[in-house]
Parts: structure tokens; C-alpha cells; sequence
């Protein structure tokens, strides 16, 4: 199997191959089809089976679980954290990035593969697995205060990240993929997402109306103060005037933003009932984080990016270069390609393992994991974030074409004005 050593030292190597079968490796499937002019064209998606790591993801608590049953040391409890936050960034670092796309000829063929989908499929029930899991064990285990911090954070990251599961699935069109999504969004009890983020945030995307995409001065936690509250009012407004256009109340079952809570409320007050008052501190916490992991997402994936206003009022159509973009191999891999955020928004339907890299967009020098630290650091992040924004070839010192915090614009003008003048 070439599989591993493609990943590690072969990454700039072309998935696609013109007139001839290509090699096959790990049994790995080759899609083909033949064009006009009888010429074959042919894709391996070699990592094909590595998708696979998706599911590992949920689990990653686990490891601390078992880890402290099987030994006792509190240790174990830390692992899970610092498998998020020491060794994905080093992984992305040593595995590179990864920059080739399919044929667009062979996509449709890509994206009929049930393989791939399967694997949302089955990530939404390991996201129940691991957190109820988990919850016995707190609401069962005496645990040093610490390590009781470290494992329900973990499974707040964890499940923050079923928020992202709910995001491919939420972009689907079929009944289950629909449905599956809101089941998952019940775990991290944020089941207004899909509903804001697919009606509102990809409309708004990029634009000062948006709660969802953060602004040029703006820290994390300034945002998340604007971005949490903002799209859970967006989300109930939108599916209140939908529901009106039907006539019926806001408060109804078809109400698809309570169908997702209604789950949350019966899973949550569940484990309150079994295991007593360690599930407050365990659920609060746990809820909190799982929200944060949204809010890092929506901070790094649109800081300063701008869609500029027409002269009609409306704001043009949303392009790759409106969202920063990852390329980074082993977190894409964890993250159902999340981090080729600039195709997603630029053609949202399409399935994670057909999204495209694209030549000279807004790119992050880290995965997912790496660039949340950095922006949990404000002055870190402004330092290098800013710089590296100004520098776009879209941008190209224009302040006029950042999205500016409000609040810190004087201070932006004050300091970037001089030194970066509007591009003629």
C-alpha cells in the first residue's frame, strides 16, 4: 500500500491521469470516462480510505476514558486536548498541504460514490456514542477538578465539531441527509445552525450584515459576542417568516429549528435526571465549547474579507477569494474538507471530496487546529492575520475593500493608512 507514502512525501503529485488507468493503489477505486474525441480520462483518489479518519474525530474523548479506566492516572484526561491542540497542528505541519483537484469531467462520478457520504452518515451516531459515553463517566467517576475540566472540554471541542458534520450533511438535498443533520446539531444543542447557516450566512457572507463573518480589528471574543446571539436571531427570524408564508405559528412542529432542540432538551434533561447535579457544570460546559468550535470556524474563515456593494445596493456575487482557504492535509482530513472553505461558498451543494483548490486565494498558513490558537492570542493574530490581509491580491492595501470593525477603524486608518494606500 503507496497510500501513507503519497500522503508524506509525494503531495504535489496530480490525482488525474489522461490515457491510461492510473495506478491502483489500496484497492483504491479509479473513476474514468471517455470525451468526444475518444480520449479516456482517468482519477484515483488517493486518499480514498484516509476519509476514513473522519470518524475518529467524535472519538478522540474516548481516549482519556479508557485511558483512566485502564490505568487510573489522571493523566489520560488531558490526551484528548492535547491530541487537538499539539499534535493535529504538528501532523498538518509534516503531512503539507495538498493542492490537486479531480477533473471536472469525473466529479459527477465522485460525488455518486456512496462511500463518501456513508461516512457522514455514520459519523452522527459515533457524536452520541462519545458523548453519553463520556457523561457516565463523569456522572460515575471521581475525577481531580482538573481532569473533569480537561475531558468535558474535550467532548465540547469534540462535539463541536458534529456542528460541522451538520454542516455537509445540512447542505444536501435529500430527506435523510436533511434529517441526519439536525439529529447531529441536537448533540452541541445548536440546532438553529443549518437553518442560519445555509439561508443566512451564505447570503450575507463577507458583508458587514453578517454575524457570521468577522471583521478586520475585531477579536475572537468581541465577535463571538456579535456572531452567537446574531445567528441565532437570524435563524428564528428566517424560519418564522417561512412558517408564516405557510400559516402557521413560530411555535409549531415543522418548526425546524425546534425539531433539532426538542431532541437536545430530551438528551440533555436525560442524563440531568440519571446522574444528578454533576451534569450542570458537565452540560454548561460542554455546550459552551461546543459553540466555541463554531465561532473559531466563522472567525478565521472570513477575517477582513469583503464582498464589495454595487451600484444597485446589492453586494456582488460571492467568489473564492471571499473566504480564507486550508489545504492542509491531515485536518481536512478530520474535517470532511471544511478547510477548502473558498469552493464551498462558492458552489455550497458540492460533497467535500469534490471541492477545489484555486490559485492565488486568501490562505491560512495553518489548518483549523493550528489558526484557533493563534486567534485565541488577539495580539497574534492581529499581527500576522492583518499583515497577511492587506497583502491580497484583491485587496492590495485597499482599505476600502476590508470589511473593518466599526470600532476599530480610526485605529486601523491610523495605523495602516499611510503605509498601504488605496490600489489606483
Amino acid at each position: 500500500c503507496k497510500a501513507l507514502p503519497f500522503l508524506l512525501a509525494d503531495q504535489s503529485l496530480n490525482f488525474a491521469y489522461s490515457g491510461r488507468t492510473g495506478e491502483r493503489d489500496c484497492h483504491m477505486r479509479t473513476y474514468s470516462i471517455t470525451d468526444s474525441s475518444d480520449h479516456t480520462i482517468t482519477y484515483v483518489d488517493r486518499k480514498r480510505w484516509w476519509w476514513s479518519l473522519s470518524l475518529i474525530n467524535p472519538m478522540l474523548p474516548l481516549i482519556g476514558v479508557f485511558g483512566f479506566l485502564a490505568t487510573g492516572q489522571s493523566f489520560w484526561l488531558a490526551v484528548p486536548l492535547t491530541l487537538m491542540f499539539v499534535v493535529a497542528p504538528l501532523l498538518d505541519w509534516l503531512f503539507g498541504e495538498d493542492q490537486n483537484n479531480p477533473p471536472e469531467s469525473l466529479v459527477p462520478q465522485l460525488e455518486e460514490d456512496r462511500y463518501y457520504r456513508v461516512l457522514t452518515y455514520l459519523t452522527v451516531p459515533l457524536h452520541y456514542i462519545a458523548f453519553i459515553t463520556v457523561a457516565i463517566f463523569v456522572g460515575t467517576q471521581t475525577l481531580p477538578w482538573w481532569g473533569f475540566l480537561a475531558l468535558t472540554v474535550a467532548i465540547g471541542f469534540a462535539d463541536g465539531f458534529a456542528i460541522n458534520t451538520g454542516h455537509e450533511l445540512g447542505h444536501k438535498r435529500t430527506r435523510l441527509e436533511t434529517w441526519l443533520a439536525k439529529i447531529v446539531l441536537a448533540v452541541p444543542a445548536y440546532g438553529h445552525f443549518w437553518i442560519e447557516h445555509n439561508r443566512g450566512h451564505h447570503r450575507d457572507v463577507a458583508t458587514p450584515d453578517d454575524p457570521a463573518s468577522a471583521r478586520m480589528g475585531e477579536s475572537i471574543y468581541q465577535f463571538a459576542l456579535r456572531e452567537i446571539p446574531g445567528a441565532f436571531q437570524r435563524a428564528w427570524e428566517i424560519e418564522r417568516e417561512r412558517l408564516k408564508r405557510k400559516d402557521l405559528p413560530v411555535l409549531h412542529l415543522q418548526n425546524e429549528v425546534l425539531q433539532s432542540y426538542l431532541i437536545s432538551v430530551v438528551l440533555q434533561v436525560s442524563l440531568l435526571i440519571a446522574f444528578g447535579w454533576i451534569m450542570i457544570p458537565f452540560l454548561l460546559i460542554h455546550n459552551v465549547f461546543s459553540w466555541w468550535v463554531l465561532t473559531s470556524a466563522n472567525y478565521i474563515e472570513h477575517y477582513g474579507l469583503l464582498r464589495m456593494q454595487q451600484d444597485n445596493g446589492k453586494y456582488e456575487r460571492c467568489q473564492p477569494h471571499h473566504s480564507w482557504n486550508a489545504n492542509h492535509i491531515y485536518s481536512n482530513l478530520l474535517l470532511f474538507h471544511l478547510q477548502r472553505h473558498s469552493d464551498h461558498h462558492a458552489n455550497p451543494t458540492r460533497r467535500y471530496q469534490s471541492l477545489r483548490h484555486f490559485e492565488d486565494l486568501p490562505s491560512l498558513p495553518s489548518g483549523y487546529y493550528g489558526m484557533y490558537l493563534l486567534a485565541y492570542v488577539p495580539s497574534l493574530w492581529f499581527k500576522y492575520m492583518d499583515a497577511k490581509l492587506l497583502q491580497l491580491p484583491h485587496v492590495q492595501g485597499d482599505l476600502n475593500k476590508i470589511n473593518i470593525d466599526p470600532a476599530a477603524r480610526e485605529a486601523i486608518l491610523e495605523k495602516y493608512g499611510e503605509s498601504f494606500a488605496p490600489a489606483s
